[in-house]
């Protein structure tokens, strides 16, 4: 029998009586990160790799049965042994490591291969078995470094203040928005953030990531010089609402792997699109599934046939497990079809 397989509610490993990222209620659930749609309520033991504990906390409830991991720190469970390794996405997560009768699965949860400060840089981790997501599994989705995009942002920002104009930018609030503020010129105005973001902002500080001073956007009135200036980070669900009349003269941006597309952005009606993903683009799923030797690969949420197709053609035992990760706003899709618009 296989380690991991797939039931209704959700992955499932046999031999240690345990779910992975479970989308109904179960009895134990291993987590790989905090997002909504890999951690969800109702389940009666959840374990996770450490550095996520604050967050679960905070998006699940103070009151969830919860036992933690260091990464690489080994769990032995109705003969299975656990581990957790960084993934590299958001704060906490990571993938899981599973080895039971001489073989090994890994379960990478969601995960990118460009460390940028605000978590555990992502691990390869050496398997028989690999189960990878697929979010951005199309050939077009190809990232600048990171480092330019954070430029561009700067100068957006810049260039917005020099006209006076609040400068708006949509990013998810549990993980980009924390790597944005890691990463961008504080030094260039003013930063304030929705609601949604600061609660999320304190755990991120008190695991010890350092996040410039940020101001909760519903404080400073819309006549306050300092708005003029300022940058203001809101999710998605922001735009469009009457939250944003706050703002008054405003230029609004999207941070997204999704804005690769220039459809994407069209749909999205914001000026500017920058492409910034916390997961990995296709040459990143390549060389991470490269990595841990794999010669199996079970392929999830995204892109997945055409992925599990080009895996195949390398030689690889490729499949797809159906899942339902990918549905929270954290992870919206957007997807085109191949011939899509791509931006330069």
């Amino acid at each position: 029998m296989d380690l991991v397989i797939a039931r209704p509610e959700g992955l499932y490993c046999p031999a240690g009586d345990f779910y992975i990222d479970p989308w109904r209620p179960v009895e134990r659930s291993v987590i790989t990160h905090a997002h909504g749609d890999h951690a969800r309520g109702g389940n009666q033991h959840y374990l996770a790799a450490a550095p996520g504990g604050g967050i679960l906390r905070a998006r699940l409830g103070q009151d969830i049965n919860l036992q933690t991991l260091a990464y690489g720190e080994r769990l032995l469970h109705h003969g299975v042994t656990l581990s957790f390794h960084p993934a590299g996405h958001v704060l906490g997560s990571a993938q899981v490591r599973l080895e039971y009768g001489g073989e090994v699965w890994v379960a990478s949860g969601d995960y990118k291969i460009e460390p940028d400060g605000t978590c555990a840089p992502f691990e390869p981790v050496r398997c028989h078995t690999f189960i990878t997501e697929s979010t951005f599994g199309l050939p077009i989705y190809r990232w600048p470094p990171q480092a330019q995009v954070f430029a561009e942002i700067n100068q957006w920002w810049q260039a917005n203040a020099a006209e006076d104009k609040t400068s708006v930018l949509f990013c998810y609030s549990f993980g980009k928005a924390q790597r944005i503020l890691h990463c961008i010129d504080a030094r260039l105005g003013p930063i304030l953030v929705h609601g949604a973001i600061e609660p999320l902002n304190r755990v991120y500080r008190e695991s010890g990531v350092y996040l410039p001073p940020t101001i909760h956007a519903g404080e400073v009135k819309k006549s306050d010089p300092m708005m003029r200036k300022a940058l203001v980070l809101a999710p998605p669900s922001a735009g469009g609402s009457t939250w944003m009349r706050h703002f008054g003269d405003y230029s609004d941006g999207f941070a997204s792997g999704w804005m690769r597309l220039r459809g994407t952005r069209r749909r999205r009606g914001v000026d500017r699109g920058f492409v910034l993903s916390d997961h990995a683009d296709w040459p990143g799923l390549l060389w991470a599934i490269e990595q841990t030797g794999a010669e199996r690969v079970m392929v999830t949420h995204g892109s997945v046939a055409v992925l599990v197709r080009h895996l195949r053609e390398q030689g690889l035992d490729a499949q797809e497990f159906t899942t339902e990760y990918g549905d929270d706003e954290e992870d919206i899709t957007d997807t085109e079809p191949q011939s899509a618009e791509v931006l330069p």
